[in-house]
């Protein structure tokens, strides 16, 4: 079922009213974030202990994102925001009285980390299916790739400013730092009406929070285009994802670097992520979305690729690898979520859009369980060398996989006219253009 819903005139003012609040917190969680993990790399230097703090953050999406879907489809989205950035600030509060007593340990990090992750995967859905009910289907794209931006933005502003705090001042007070830039998105949702859809059952019918579980799964089974490209998320996030979050220890144990080399390895990925992303926003991408995609996937392989080769006297070479790894990753997201969010029908797109994270991120745990022991015994670089590889030929395999190109022409059985599949990659872009 295709949307139909109008949009007010004058969306912009309450949709950026509230996104601006969100981007704030969002800085405090990022340098939080970078806190947390150098200590740990500090206090154990462990690849292990690393992968089981990344594991905090994966395992609520992958086992309980489907609920959360379906609750946040039941429920008013903008008390879950509300509630959801509340236990995400006590948590950060909690961690800052751990680190004033001096009595922090490695598992209070995991715990922190565990119930951030779960309010995260309340306020996300949340966030993204009030989105498509706030903006027209024609600026879709657009705020995806202003996301994205953002996303990058925050990639580049919070490890440099994680580090120059943490010369500064105690992680205390780092802590409650995320605490306050939490008060900015929280606020705003007392004063901005974001619209909630009646849900389409009777009085005497209202069906159990297992039959939307269940209802989100067929609705994503039954559509082939998008499962092929959940298969395809599920290999990337097992190959690739484990050396992103063991990049402390690529850092000291390959470059011989400290805190300000990790966050020039993060901050050229978010450089690249926020170029990438004015580009989507100012572009818009090709006519069929999934083209963009695609496209961005192959590039963002060789920059991966060539992190894992950088030689450890060449530290820029990994920093251009980020770079442009990150400016493609813009343009591999921000189109999948514009399509999901112009064709699915906002009544189930709390429980879309966490089955799709949840199923492809099933294999990340299992990822991390490997990853971490693999690179304590071998390193770190084939990871991003064999990832690269994978992300590259996959994004080129793709372009001849018809249920993929044509994702958004074929869905949930409502077939339109399917666009020709093109022979070479090179046709995609001129035939785009």
């Amino acid at each position: 079922m295709e949307k139909t819903e109008q949009h007010p005139p004058k969306w912009k003012p309450p949709f950026f009213t509230v996104w601006t609040g969100q981007q704030f917190s969002l800085v405090g969680s990022s340098v939080l974030q970078f806190a947390l993990i150098w200590w740990l790399t500090q206090l154990t230097g462990s690849a292990t202990v690393l992968a089981m703090a990344t594991m905090m953050w994966v395992i609520p999406q992958v086992f309980l994102g489907p609920f959360a879907g379906a609750l946040v489809d039941r429920w008013n989205r903008r008390v879950v925001m509300i509630v959801a950035d509340s236990l995400i600030a006590l948590v950060a509060l909690w961690l800052a009285y751990l680190f004033w007593t001096d009595t922090m340990q490695v598992w209070h990090v995991y715990a922190g980390l565990l119930v951030r992750a779960i309010g995260g995967i309340f306020h996300w859905p949340a966030m993204q299916a009030s989105t498509s009910l706030m903006v027209p289907d024609e600026h879709l794209t657009r705020v995806a790739g202003l996301n994205q931006t953002m996303q990058g933005a925050l990639n580049v502003i919070g490890p440099p400013l994680g580090a120059l705090l943490l010369a500064v001042l105690p992680f205390e007070d780092i802590m409650l730092m995320d605490v306050g830039t939490a008060a900015f998105a929280i606020l705003p949702l007392f004063f901005v009406a974001i619209p909630q859809l009646e849900r389409a059952s009777t009085k005497s019918e209202k069906p159990s929070g297992w039959s939307d579980v269940r209802e989100g799964l067929r609705y994503v089974w039954g559509w082939p285009g998008l499962l092929a490209i959940l298969i395809m998320a599920t290999v990337l996030n097992f190959v690739v994802n484990p050396a992103f979050s063991l990049m402390p220890l690529l850092v000291t144990e390959h470059f011989n670097g400290d805190a300000p080399q990790l966050a020039w390895l993060e901050s050229s990925w978010g450089i690249g992520l926020v170029l990438g992303g004015l580009l989507l926003s100012a572009w818009g991408g090709f006519r069929h979305r999934i083209y963009t995609s695609l496209m961005g996937l192959m590039i963002q392989g060789l920059g991966i690729t060539l992190v894992g080769l950088a030689p450890a006297h060449t530290l820029w070479l990994a920093v251009a690898g980020m770079f442009v790894a990150g400016s493609m990753n813009a343009l591999v997201n921000g189109p999948l979520f514009a399509a999901l969010q112009a064709i699915v029908t906002p009544e189930m797109q709390g429980r879309v859009f966490t089955v799709v994270a949840s199923m492809s991120s099933a294999a990340f745990p299992l990822s991390l369980a490997v990853a971490g022991p693999v690179a304590d015994a071998i390193g770190l670089r084939p990871w991003y060398v064999v990832g690269g590889i994978v992300c590259t030929l996959m994004g080129l395999g793709a372009c001849f996989v018809p249920v993929i190109v044509n994702i958004e022409q074929n869905h949930n059985g409502h077939v339109a006219e399917a666009a020709p599949l093109p022979s070479t990659v090179a046709e995609v872009v001129v035939a785009e253009n």
